[in-house]
């Protein structure tokens, strides 16, 4: 029997428009499902040197102070030291590690801070009137204490103090100190949350958090939640930073740390903070210096309502 004489269909290789078209229209799709076509809070990319000189210039409201403490609490390998840094990097335009990290602390039980340690604020030119104190983290059965956290804040733990997971700082402690200055009170706590552990947190530990913000609360202590590693919890930030205010992913998380803690979707913060990097961004930047421009300011507008002048 003879051949058919049919002749094999040839398939046309697809073109280089064709690839460009069709991965255009997956980054469509994937926006659609990941992301809201329009930033939901408006940020100004291009802001970086204007927030480093608002900054650099800033003056405390009561002119005698040298500087205001803002303490930072979180649970462990959150990114609370490497927020610190973060800062100082942003600010100096250079990696910097004045507050010692641990790079495996994200998947350790154990905080790498033990001490409570508090960190000038300096850019390039000198020291700002601002410090960040560092604490050791929160763990659901050990870590730090809450009575020690809200000890440290209304300026009764001493620099130095090791933190104990089983008792807390007695008052005839040679590390308690009895009559705080305004340089010893924290005048803002910033909780570091991750934004990619905010649903499976543990609710002893949201339990220990809420005890601290009930009780400085009361005293007029304002609080901003600040949530790092949130390239890890959406693949379109991961991809590209500047779509995290189009995300609603991030913008899910934010929402799910309001309701934990209680603080407003005004005072929470997403960022990344440097862990890989070894030059700055200015993405990077400009969500930090952002994210701490508000906390100082709400920092100062404590310290100019507090009846104590002694410092």
């Amino acid at each position: 029997m003879g051949s058919s004489g049919s002749t094999p269909e040839v398939r046309a290789e697809p073109s280089t428009t064709d690839l460009a078209e069709l991965l255009q229209a997956i980054e469509r799709l994937s926006v659609f499902h990941l992301g809201f076509q329009h930033q939901w809070r408006n940020i100004d990319w291009g802001q970086k040197a204007a927030l480093k000189q608002r900054l650099e210039s800033f003056s405390l409201s009561r002119t005698h102070v040298q500087f205001i403490k803002i303490l930072l609490v979180g649970e462990v390998g959150v990114g609370k030291s490497s927020f610190i840094n973060s800062v100082s990097s942003a600010l100096q335009g250079r990696i910097t590690s004045g507050a010692l990290a641990d790079s495996s602390a994200a998947h350790s039980s154990t905080s790498f801070t033990q001490r409570l340690r508090t960190h000038r604020v300096r850019t390039a030119n000198g020291l700002l009137p601002f410090a960040l104190c560092d604490t050791m983290g929160l763990e659901s059965l050990a870590g730090s204490l809450p009575e020690d956290i809200i000890n440290a804040i209304f300026g009764h733990v001493k620099e130095g103090y090791r933190f104990d997971h089983k008792n807390a700082v007695a008052q005839d402690s040679e590390h308690y100190a009895r009559n705080p200055d305004l340089c010893d009170k924290a005048f803002c706590v910033v909780y570091i949350i991750a934004a990619d552990k905010v649903n499976v947190i543990d609710e002893r530990l949201v339990e220990k958090f809420r005890k601290i913000r009930k009780i400085i609360s009361e005293k007029g202590i304002p609080q901003v939640i600040v949530m790092t590693r949130v390239d890890e919890a959406c693949p379109l930030v991961k991809n590209d930073l500047k779509m995290i205010y189009n995300s609603r992913r991030i913008r899910r998380k934010m929402e799910m740390c309001s309701d934990m803690l209680g603080v407003a979707m005004s005072f929470i913060f997403p960022v990344k903070n440097y862990h890989e990097e070894i030059d700055t961004d200015d993405d990077m930047d400009v969500l930090i210096l952002k994210a701490f421009e508000q906390i100082v300011h709400l920092a100062d507008d404590r310290l100019m309502n507090e009846t104590d002048d002694r410092c």
